[in-house]
């Protein structure tokens, strides 16, 4: 199943490519197509002239924004001329955290501010708001020279960015972010914990010896409300509504046809804002409240996964099987 592409507005589209990165394919519950990011959609006009790109006077005109305020605390950010402009991303260090160091694959939390190139106006925060970006470190989710940044940072780091994007109304439009790492954390790559025999009547899951899941169909009819199975009981804490929860996953049709998996990609999935997140009804209702550590064996009847909308390899009314490592939450 491929990831959803979902963006976020404001501060999120210049610092997270795909902010949100979660949709397991079609996500929000009625199976609806996901939104496209701002500036992706197909137009019948001739292509404008490819723009002129001066990566070096970017950076510079990055380094002379100023910032200023105590670390932990949201900060101000000044503009050395307006309208403020880059051809390019780009992104700086300022100031070197001496916390925890961040490594590819982290769960990591950011602060982020967010000003308007134009005038200088903030566009949003984190701080205020007391909702900071979760998500995981990795190149597919982060623009190059941010990721570059971010996998050398430590806990405590400020980065400053800028980044070439478009307003509401698609006219271009400069963003400058200031991000600060307030933790991060190592994500495993398999559920570890005590075994636990499932349910008579619901398909067989043999692991690899990396813990990669293989399925056996069940023989039977599918059951016709969701299914929520430990087969590994983590020890970690319970995932609670709200949090991005990293997993490793792979998914069945009732008869054990696999249609996606993150472990065929070889990349973890972090779901943001679990509960209500824009992923099947399924997985919200079913994850939360598990423990962080565990595989849970998830079957979704046709209402809680796409109901009468064919999504790709899912015929239309498919019941879905999905083994689930929950790997991480915060």
């Amino acid at each position: 199943m491929r990831r959803s592409t979902t963006v976020r507005g404001g501060i999120a589209a210049a610092v997270i490519l795909v902010l949100g990165l979660g949709g397991l394919a079609a996500c929000s519950g009625g199976g609806s197509t996901p939104p496209v990011p701002s500036g992706s959609a197909t137009s019948s006009a001739a292509p404008s002239a490819t723009p002129t790109v001066d990566t070096a006077a970017d950076e510079a005109a990055l380094k002379a924004v100023t910032v200023t305020g105590a670390a932990g605390a949201k900060p101000t950010l000044a503009l050395p001329s307006k309208p403020f402009t880059v051809t390019s991303q780009v992104a700086r260090t300022i100031d070197q955290g001496t916390g925890d160091a961040v490594a590819q694959g982290d769960l990591v939390t950011l602060h982020v501010l967010e000003v308007s190139g134009a005038d200088g106006s903030e566009r949003g925060d984190t701080w205020s708001g007391g909702s900071p970006v979760v998500t995981t470190v990795d190149s597919s989710s982060f623009f190059a020279e941010l990721y570059q940044q971010l996998v050398a940072a430590h806990v405590g780091s400020r980065i400053l960015l800028a980044a070439p994007t478009q307003d509401s109304s698609g006219n271009p439009l400069t963003v400058v972010d200031l991000l600060e790492v307030s933790k991060t954390q190592a994500v495993p790559t398999r559920a570890t914990g005590t075994a636990v025999a499932p349910a008579a009547g619901l398909p067989t899951v043999t692991l690899d010896a990396n813990g990669k899941p293989s399925l056996t169909a069940a023989t039977g009819a599918a059951p016709t409300s969701l299914v929520v199975q430990p087969l590994i009981q983590g020890t970690g804490a319970k995932v609670a509504s709200g949090q991005t929860v990293v997993v490793n996953y792979a998914g069945y049709l009732w008869d054990g046809t696999k249609f996606d998996s993150s472990w065929d990609r070889g990349a973890t999935f972090p779901v943001q804002n679990i509960g209500q997140a824009q992923v099947i009804d399924g997985w919200n209702q079913g994850l939360v409240g598990q423990t962080v550590g565990s595989q849970v064996l998830l079957v979704v009847p046709p209402s809680l996964g796409y109901g009468a909308n064919a999504q790709g390899s899912i015929p239309a009314n498919s019941t879905l099987v999905f083994v689930v490592d929950i790997l991480a939450a915060a």
